[in-house]
C-alpha cells in the first residue's frame, strides 16, 4: 500500500467535545468511513494531513466503529483559520513509515529496569510498539496501567513481540470511541 493509495479529501464539520479536559480549546472530527477504510489499519495510525490547506502530521485514534477520529488543537484551529462548528476541508494520507512512538515515562523507566524486556522491545516494529503503548495508555485506572506495564515487561521478557488479546480498533472490545459531542 502506497501513501497515494491511502489519500483522501473530504469536508467535515469541526465538533466541540463534551469534555475537553485540561487541554484547552480543541475540536475533533470523525473521518468519513470511506477515508478511514483506505488507511492501513483500524488502530492508531499516523497521517500527513491538511486542514484548509494548512499541513500537519497527526496520530489518528480509533473510534471503535471501524473508523478514526482526529483531535485538532487550538494552535491548529488558529493556523487553519477554522472555528468549532465550521465545515473545514481535509486532506489525509498515511505516512509511508510509522514514526517511532513517544514512550511514556513510566513505561520507559520499567523497560530500562528490565534488560530482557528492553531487548525485545527494541527488536519490534514501530507499529508493534505503538500497540503496546496504546494498550498501556488506554487503561482507565492508574492501578490497571501499572499492571499493564508489569504485564508488558513480563511478556516482552519472554520474547513476545506483540501484545495479545488487544483490539487496537476498539470495535470488538468497545474500548475506544470518539469524544462525545457537546450539544
Amino acid at each position: 500500500m502506497t501513501q497515494q493509495d491511502t489519500r483522501s479529501e473530504f469536508n467535515e464539520r469541526l465538533l466541540r467535545p463534551k469534555e475537553s479536559g485540561s487541554g484547552g480549546t480543541w475540536a475533533f472530527i470523525v473521518l468519513p468511513r470511506e477515508a478511514s477504510a483506505k488507511l492501513p489499519r483500524r488502530g492508531r495510525v499516523t497521517v500527513m494531513a491538511a486542514i484548509n490547506g494548512h499541513g500537519f502530521q497527526a496520530l489518528l485514534e480509533p473510534d471503535g466503529q471501524k473508523s478514526h477520529w482526529l483531535r485538532i488543537d487550538e494552535d491548529l484551529l488558529e493556523a487553519s483559520h477554522a472555528r468549532i462548528g465550521d465545515e473545514a476541508h481535509f486532506e489525509i494520507a498515511a505516512v509511508e513509515q510509522e514514526p517511532e512512538p513517544e514512550i511514556p515515562a513510566d513505561l520507559a523507566q520499567a523497560l530500562e529496569a528490565a534488560p530482557e524486556s528492553l531487548a525485545t522491545w527494541n527488536s519490534t516494529t514501530p507499529i508493534a510498539r505503538l500497540d503496546w503503548i496504546h494498550w498501556i495508555t488506554s487503561a482507565k485506572q492508574a492501578k490497571t496501567r501499572v499492571k499493564r506495564i508489569n504485564d508488558a515487561c513480563d511478556m516482552l521478557a519472554s520474547g513476545k513481540k506483540r501484545v495479545c488479546c488487544f483490539d487496537p480498533s476498539g470495535f470488538y472490545s468497545k474500548a475506544f470511541s470518539a469524544p462525545q459531542i457537546e450539544e
